[in-house]
């Protein structure tokens, strides 16, 4: 199964991972905040990815890893 881990304080809540997901299950986190100040993005279901990586290859700063 893939993993995805973000580094939460790099991220900037720009969503375009959100918007690369083809599952939708990447979302902005809503109860949180970064060091930052900044709603992080997350994997909301872990079991459903699919490890294509696209939300990794849309962020613009490197914030997301894909592991297989």
């Amino acid at each position: 199964m893939p993993k995805v881990t973000f580094n939460e304080d790099r991220c900037k809540g720009c969503e375009l991972c959100v918007s690369a997901c083809p599952k939708q299950i990447v979302k902005l986190a809503k109860t949180r905040l970064n060091k930052k100040g900044f709603h992080p993005a997350e994997v909301v279901d872990p079991d459903e990815c699919i490890g294509c990586a696209f939300c990794a290859t849309m962020c613009p700063d490197a914030v997301i890893e894909v592991e297989r």
